[in-house]
Formats: structure tokens, C-alpha cells, sequence
């Protein structure tokens, strides 16, 4: 079967067992190097991936991906403006709520958030429900004055389901004696584990009937919306606020929680060049061990100048050589990123439970566990990127092996 002669030669190179030791030695070094790198990053990679998508779920578990609100506190004809959302393109489900403040009272005393829900519609576009760890959001029925807290919250406050305790509204009534402040006593009906500090240590929810009769209040204050792709939240939060007009204000979650994934991006690209740069490194150790290779096959080269090969051809041989040291390299860093993705959980569980050591402690984080997810798209680019490495680290040893002369190189044989 025909093969180019540069491809031939150099394929020969590599299978032949060179009589410098130390040549091998530098080049099994730098395949090493590059399936060390190619595996940490494309560990790490996923590692930042699994972080993502673990924010992404417990954020967007709690909060719509865009709201509609008033701009002059309540919305007066809220039916008309869900069945509006639901029309929009990619608006799956929409659900009105309530969202204000109040100071809460149990045994001890915490400020809060304070969200009005219609139970059965909340459900359809937020997972406050499957959060529940407690009692349950069925208990939220209008006039029952029951209230769910964050895990956290109930904590500070010292309650418990079936604790009684006391909101007190920031508004005030007016009564003979003077201005009054609004309170109420509730009942604990539920408690909910988000894995944010934001709705667990300061969100308390009830139902908007019973939230609009607290603050007085003629509807609710917004519309929450689920979209079939969160992605397109700010393309439907421009397409809704156009066909809502100018009495309603649209945000989304890109808008009010941007900076927890601009720091994971940010952090993602920083560890991306780190170890890149390990890999490039690893791949330009190639260049020594073909400048070596170069310098041992003087001879050789001298001898396929002399039967007509071109400089073309001899630059071609030790190209080929080198980048089948590091395509060995990639394609073992490639299988070796991809196992430790997969297994990474697993083998960190391992490793705490034989050491006894926590990396990620639930009292300090609140994603106790190593996630994990591997996208191919990323070890695609990362497999790209050490090829184009360790070709350019061919290059060099290369073009210096073709300008070898062959009098020279032949003088003292």
C-alpha cells in the first residue's frame, strides 16, 4: 500500500528502539506531560461545569427565570397579563405572587422576605415543593395563616412545624390610640432546604391571599414565568415587556444573580489558561527530544539527502515522529480525563471516607459534594488545543534536521 516516504520513515522511527536512552527517556517524559495535562483539565473543566450546573438548578429551583412586576407596586389585571406570558414564545407556565418584607417572631427575632404563592401554581414554574424537608406547602391554604420557612431561618427564629410565631408587617394602621403596626400570628407549616443562603436563611413563604390581606394589597405584586430554555430569558423578557407596555417592569434571572456566574466563568477561564499552559509545556518538551533525536540521526538524514529526499521530506519524518509522541500523549490524557470525570465523585468519597477528611463541609458550603459533568464539546477543543501544541513543537527540530547537510554530516563516517 502506498504511504508517503516522510510518513514511512518517521512511523519506522517511532516503532524502532533507539540506541540513546536518554532520547526515550525526554520523550516518554513529555508524553507523561501531556496526558497529565490533558487529564487535569479536562478533570478540572467538568469540576467548573458540575459548579455551574449545580448553581444553575438550586437558583432557578427557587426563582423564576423572569418576572413581571408593576411599576407602581401591584398588578391590577394580573389573569390578563399571565394568559399574555403564556402566550409569549417560549413561556411554558406563569404564576402571580407576592413578594414584601416584615420582622418575624418566634422565640427569638429575624427579618425576612416575605413571598405570597398560589401553592398549585407555584408549582408549575419554580421546585420550592421537592425542597420541603419539613411538613408540607399543601398546608399553605388562603385563610389558613400557615407560614414555610428556610431551614436556616426557622433555626434562627428557634421554631419548628406546628410552631406558633408573629410577623410583624412594616406598614402600620391608624387607630384611636396612634399608628399601629400590623401583625399577625402564624402558624409553621413547612420547612424548605434551597442550598442558598439567600432563600434559606431569609425567605418565608404563605399564601398570597392571605399575603395580600396582610399588607393590603389589590393583587399581586408580580408574575413569575417558566421558560422552555432559561438562555432565552433576556430574548423574552425584551419580547414581553414590549407587548405588556409601559405600566410593567420585566426582569430575569441573568439580571438579579449574574455575579454568581460571572465568577464561575471568570474562574473557569482562569483555571482553562493555568493548565493550558501546563500542557503546553509538557508538549514543547518535545522539542528537546527531537532537537536530540535530530542531532543522533545526522547520519541518516545525510544518507536521504544524498538519495534525492528533499528538505520537505526530512522536515515531514520528524514531524511525523513527534506528533505520534504526542498524539500518544492526548489520546491517553483524553481516556484518562474522561474516566476521572466520570468516576470523580466517587473516588473523592472514597478518599474521605478512608482519610476522614471533608473537602467541601456542609456547614461551610452549601454544595457539599464534588459535581461533575463532562461536556465533549470541551474535550474536543481541549484535545485540539494539545495537538496544536505539540505540532508547533515539531516545527522547530524539524526544519533544523531538513537544513543538515549532507558533506558536512558525512565527514567523519
Amino acid at each position: 500500500m502506498f504511504r508517503p516516504l516522510s510518513l514511512f520513515i518517521g512511523l519506522r522511527y517511532t516503532r524502532a528502539k533507539s540506541r540513546n536512552h536518554f532520547i526515550s527517556f525526554i520523550s516518554l517524559v513529555s508524553m507523561m506531560g501531556i496526558a497529565i495535562g490533558v487529564t487535569a483539565l479536562i478533570a478540572v473543566i467538568s469540576v467548573m461545569n458540575g459548579f455551574d450546573h449545580e448553581l444553575k438548578s438550586r437558583i432557578l429551583g427557587m426563582t423564576a427565570e423572569a418576572t413581571v412586576s408593576g411599576i407602581d407596586g401591584s398588578i391590577r389585571d394580573w389573569p390578563h397579563a399571565v394568559r399574555l406570558a403564556e402566550r409569549t414564545p417560549h413561556v411554558i407556565a406563569a404564576a402571580p405572587y407576592v413578594d414584601n418584607f416584615a420582622l418575624l417572631d418566634g422565640q427569638r427575632s429575624q427579618g425576612a422576605v416575605v413571598r405570597g404563592i398560589l401553592p398549585a401554581d407555584e408549582a408549575r414554574v419554580s421546585d420550592i415543593a421537592g425542597k420541603v424537608v419539613q411538613g408540607s406547602l399543601d398546608r399553605l391554604a388562603p385563610g389558613s395563616w400557615n407560614i414555610a420557612l428556610g431551614r436556616d431561618l426557622a433555626l434562627a427564629l428557634g421554631v419548628n412545624v406546628g410552631d406558633k410565631l408573629v410577623l410583624i408587617a412594616p406598614q402600620v394602621t391608624a387607630t384611636p390610640i396612634g399608628a399601629v403596626p400590623r401583625l399577625r400570628s402564624f402558624t409553621v407549616g413547612a420547612i424548605f432546604a434551597a442550598g442558598m443562603e439567600e432563600y434559606d436563611s431569609s425567605l418565608a413563604v404563605i399564601n398570597m391571599r392571605d399575603a395580600e390581606k396582610l399588607y393590603q394589597l389589590s393583587g399581586p405584586t408580580g408574575i413569575r414565568l417558566k421558560l422552555d430554555n432559561p438562555s432565552r430569558a433576556y430574548q423574552v423578557g425584551r419580547e414581553l415587556a414590549r407587548r405588556l407596555g409601559g405600566d410593567y417592569m420585566v426582569q430575569t434571572w441573568m439580571d438579579s444573580h449574574s455575579n454568581f456566574f460571572k465568577a464561575v466563568a471568570m474562574e473557569k477561564k482562569v483555571m482553562f489558561v493555568i493548565l493550558s499552559l501546563i500542557v503546553a509545556v509538557a508538549a514543547f518538551n518535545l522539542v528537546s527530544t527531537l532537537v536530540m533525536l535530530v542531532t543522533d540521526k545526522q547520519a541518516d538524514i545525510a544518507i536521504l539527502r544524498t538519495l534525492g529526499a528533499t528538505p520537505r521530506t526530512v522536515m515531514g519524518v520528524f514531524v511525523v515522529q513527534g506528533m505520534v509522541s504526542g498524539l500518544i500523549g492526548i489520546a491517553s490524557g483524553v481516556v484518562g480525563g474522561v474516566l476521572l470525570a466520570w468516576n470523580l465523585q466517587a473516588i473523592v468519597d472514597w478518599i474521605q471516607r478512608v482519610f476522614h477528611v471533608q473537602f467541601l463541609s456542609p456547614d461551610v458550603y452549601y454544595i457539599s459534594n464534588l459535581p461533575s459533568e463532562l461536556h465533549w464539546s470541551d474535550v474536543g477543543w481541549i484535545s485540539l488545543m494539545a495537538f496544536a501544541f505539540a505540532l508547533l513543537a515539531t516545527l522547530y527540530p524539524a526544519w533544523r534536521g531538513a537544513r543538515t547537510q549532507p558533506a558536512e554530516a558525512l565527514r567523519y563516517e
